[in-house]
């Protein structure tokens, strides 16, 4: 049984995994980047409290040894079912069972200025890119004479008030609290504004109202200004127009709002639902396919009693599809019945600074915050990273920031120009 797994994320990633020395099957996993990263943890990156070795390992280094598993580097470019193959950027493969984990990609809902001006906070690429400009526009407003155009520097909009909205405004607001006026002491007179606007009633919207308000009341004492009910609908020449006629001036624009799913060629129309997509059964086979699976944030799957409007795109939905179809694949391998995925939700959390956070359980319904909710978060996410050697990384970079209230990783490191990178 030769499966190819597009995308090494949390879905992908323990499907492989979970296939590990299985007698019969061979997976080849495919990835546009040579290594899988912690999602959750990019915001971290973004604000230079984590350095991206943290929260990242290479593919072929966790492959090693593992006889059944292959990675290759390349990306998708076509899937020609009728053939049972794929065209990657670099060559050709051909499958028994092909599965996308692809994710999904920032969504700027078609607006181009916000897309080209923007900056994201969905690849490890972004992070590294938000934490340069973040540094150069601090750099910039330290020698900066002109008042107006220093204050656009050093203001912040964030917009969307999901747990990544939440957590780099919380973060953001630590490092102005405890390390902006320590480091720039030209920038003492200088007010400097964080923004989070959302376009709901609350933020953390998915979450308990006890959460909602908790997180609220938190990122107000830290500083930042919430404005919800508040859609963006432009940035362009260093201003946010939002949809009630309110303006901001910034060159910091962190787009948090929404993602999307990706459209392959190959791959009929009428098997994309809901964002792009793709629609699967109980078994996450994809609609109107024979042998083509989805999983995680790219797949809705509606047959679930428990969430009939799909599944949240979390990473714990993406853990446990993955988990079942590798066991549902065992089960095809030695001619047994498939067992159909139901979501067992664990719960939700966000971070939102020191010794703040929220967490909501739904069995039994618990809602928890303050210290105790941060210390669970802390404890959730550095079990849930990859290997040892990540874990060990983090905490001690977590326990240098906590003690002394900063980090030393704020390094201004741009590739060379010269150097062409491979986009999607």
């Amino acid at each position: 049984m030769e499966i190819i797994i597009i995308g090494g994320g949390f879905a992908g990633l323990n499907l492989a995994k979970e296939l590990l020395n299985q007698k019969g099957i061979h997976v080849t996993l495919v990835d546009k980047n040579n290594y899988n990263f912690f999602a959750p943890l990019i915001y971290q990156v973004a604000t230079a409290f984590l350095e991206p070795s943290s929260i990242s390992y290479p593919f072929r280094k966790f492959f090693a040894g593992k006889k059944n598993l292959q990675f290759r580097l390349g990306n998708l470019l076509k899937v020609n079912p009728s053939e049972n193959k794929i065209i990657l950027s670099n060559g050709e493969l051909k499958y028994d069972y092909l599965v996308f984990a692809t994710g999904a990609e920032t969504s700027y809902f078609g607006m181009e200025n916000v897309k080209k001006n923007a900056i994201p906070m969905k690849t490890l690429n972004d992070a590294i890119v938000m934490r340069n400009t973040l540094l150069k526009n601090l750099e910039k407003a330290a020698i900066c004479k002109d008042i107006r155009e220093r204050r656009k520097l050093l203001t912040i909009v964030v917009a969307g008030g999901g747990p990544t909205g939440v957590e780099v405004s919380g973060m953001l607001a630590e490092m102005r609290k405890n390390i902006l006026l320590k480091e720039y002491q030209e920038l003492s007179t200088t007010a400097s504004n964080i923004y989070l606007v959302d376009g709901a009633n609350a933020v953390l919207s998915p979450m308990s109202k006890a959460s909602q308000e908790d997180t609220l009341e938190a990122l107000t004492k830290l500083g930042v200004v919430v404005k919800l009910n508040t859609t963006v609908v432009d940035y362009i020449d260093d201003t946010v127009y939002f949809g009630n006629g309110e303006t901001i001036q910034t060159k910091n624009l962190i787009w948090a709002a929404g993602v999307s799913a990706k459209v392959f060629e190959g791959i009929p129309s009428e098997s994309y639902g809901r964002g792009k997509r793709m629609a699967t059964d109980a078994f996450n086979k994809v609609n109107d396919t024979e042998n083509i699976f989805a999983i995680g944030d790219t797949c809705i799957q509606l047959t679930d009693a428990d969430f009939p409007n799909g599944h949240p795109q979390v990473a714990q939905v993406a853990i446990q599809q993955g988990l079942n179809l590798a066991n549902n694949f065992k089960l095809m391998n030695q001619n047994k019945p498939l067992k159909p995925f139901n979501y067992n939700d664990k719960g939700s959390m966000a971070i939102i600074g020191k010794n703040k956070a929220v967490v909501d359980l739904p069995k039994p319904k618990m809602h928890f915050k303050g210290f105790f909710a941060w210390i669970i978060w802390l404890f959730i996410h550095l079990v849930s990273l990859i290997t040892y050697r990540n874990r060990i990384k983090t905490f001690f970079n977590w326990m240098i920031a906590y003690l002394a209230k900063d980090q030393s990783l704020r390094m201004i490191i741009r590739p060379d120009k010269k150097v062409k990178t491979e986009t999607k």
